[in-house]
């Protein structure tokens, strides 16, 4: 699975304000429901439950808060970029300026799993993040991600 099966450049988003970690989730949630038909709350209390957990934010500047939707037929992601990082409570107790919004189907654990670790993957390369932070448009930081 790449990213391109899950990430539309119609769903890279620059320069999103928020002024923290809820706000931006459940402005997220709401433009991902939109885009998967989704219920907006349904969407944003399954995003911020699954934080509650544990934060998603991995360290270096980067979150990929995800949840799981049993009506969802594939995975579905949205990535942002940040005007001014937010405190995520990530790992590295930095805060997040690069975030990956993914909204995985409730069946076919391996669909999830591959979906999820090849944004790990991606974004844990210092090079497409730095494209990501230095990208002037959506369509760069769309290529940046889609780099393989």
């Amino acid at each position: 699975m790449t990213i391109a099966d899950f990430l539309s450049q119609s769903d890279v988003i620059v320069d999103v304000h928020a002024v923290d970690k809820a706000q931006l989730l459940r402005e997220l949630s709401k433009r991902a429901a939109a885009s998967t038909k989704l219920d907006r709350d349904t969407v944003s209390t399954a995003i911020l439950k699954r934080e509650s957990l544990g934060s998603t934010g991995t360290g270096g500047g980067i979150a990929i808060p995800h949840a799981r939707f049993s009506n969802l037929k594939k995975p579905f992601g949205i990535l942002a970029r940040l005007n001014k990082a937010v405190d995520f409570e990530a790992i590295d107790s930095k805060p997040v300026d690069i975030v990956f919004l993914l909204l995985l189907p409730g069946a076919g654990e391996s669909a999830q799993l591959n979906a999820l670790a090849s944004v790990a993957r991606k974004l844990r390369n210092s090079e497409i993040t730095a494209s990501i932070r230095r990208a002037n448009d959506c369509a760069e930081m769309y290529r940046a991600i889609r780099i393989d």
